[in-house]
């Protein structure tokens, strides 16, 4: 066996995922983002008069806050990270603990972290959960003497009209678009014809993936909704196809078909011509990437779940 390859190995630890989008949907998600921050330096121009510049530091994190909430919105409008309790809780909830913390503890050199520290901690147990929201807070701590002034009116003025400006364009833009529209609770799939539950071994149900979710213990930037929606189209997807290959080509990629870290796809490098047949193959994808093996033909037939190739990015059957 050899070892993965360096850069493998480097796109392994740094944690870079499958494409899985297509080019239409990338230009879509930025040409919403231009517009949803378009909306929002409009609003902070008309909140202070001289601009960003009349907004002081406090504005330009402001700005930037909502420009991560912009890269949710319109990036990945179905995580739960983007809902809009998320994102307007997220923002208003971090927004008062940082103008509290200010009041409280002023001027102190601890005191933005404090901020941003209890904002985390409220937006966990409010089911708010929203990265940019920390940004928020920090503003409320950093920004100049007139922003302090304001006081609890930073809420409103300039957080509260700058996510309804962005949360407005990502209902109306997002609508435009059938398999975007949010909240997500808005977007229904036309999915396939259901295999019956009486085919099955067995069924995974909404349950299990609360129970599962919970056992994780780790934040899921995803619903339960959209999660059992997604297992249901993949179980659909594999009742397709059920029977292993009936000849190893060489040249070709095969997959083992199984789910997370135990998923793997080969390819066979050669087929020898003698009795036992041999194959030799190479893993480009999944357990054991970059190794390359060698294995009897049936016991490599058994194995391979289905022929697959690598089209837009990802493998498909």
């Amino acid at each position: 066996m050899t070892l993965p390859t360096l850069p493998q190995n480097v796109r392994i630890w740094l944690g870079i995922e499958r494409n899985t989008t297509s080019h239409a949907e990338k230009c879509v998600s930025a040409l919403g983002a231009f517009l949803g921050i378009l909306a929002v330096y409009a609003v902070i121009h008309r909140v202070f008069p001289g601009g960003l510049a009349g907004a002081g530091p406090a504005g330009a994190i402001m700005l930037a806050s909502l420009g991560a909430s912009a890269v949710l919105l319109f990036a990945v409008p179905h995580g739960a990270l983007s809902q809009p309790w998320a994102v307007v809780g997220g923002h208003l909830i971090s927004a008062a603990i940082g103008v509290s913390c200010q009041k409280l503890f002023p001027d102190q050199a601890w005191t933005p972290a404090l901020a941003v520290g209890l904002a985390v901690g409220a937006m966990y147990y409010l089911r708010c959960i929203h990265p940019p929201g920390g940004a928020t807070a920090l503003a409320a701590v950093i920004g100049n003497s007139d922003l302090h002034a304001i006081g609890y009116h930073y809420l409103i003025e300039p957080v509260g009209v700058s996510v309804a400006a962005i949360m407005v364009v990502a209902l109306a833009f997002n609508a435009l678009f059938p398999w975007r529209r949010y909240p997500v609770h808005l977007h229904r799939r036309r999915l396939a014809v259901a295999v019956p539950a009486v085919q099955r071994r067995f069924d995974l149900t909404q349950e299990d993936f609360s129970a599962a979710m919970e056992q994780l213990n780790s934040y899921v930037d995803i619903t339960e909704e959209n999660l059992t929606e997604l297992l249901e189209l993949a179980k659909q997807h594999a009742e397709r196809n059920i029977v292993h290959p009936q000849e190893i080509v060489a040249g070709h990629c095969y997959s083992n078909g199984r789910l997370g870290k135990a998923w793997s796809v080969r390819e066979v490098i050669g087929v020898s011509a003698g009795q036992p047949r041999n194959i030799e193959y190479r893993v480009v994808a999944g357990e054991g990437a970059g190794q390359i093996g060698q294995e009897g033909y049936e016991a490599f037939r058994q194995w391979a779940r289905f022929e697959v190739r690598l089209g837009n990015g990802r493998w498909i059957k």
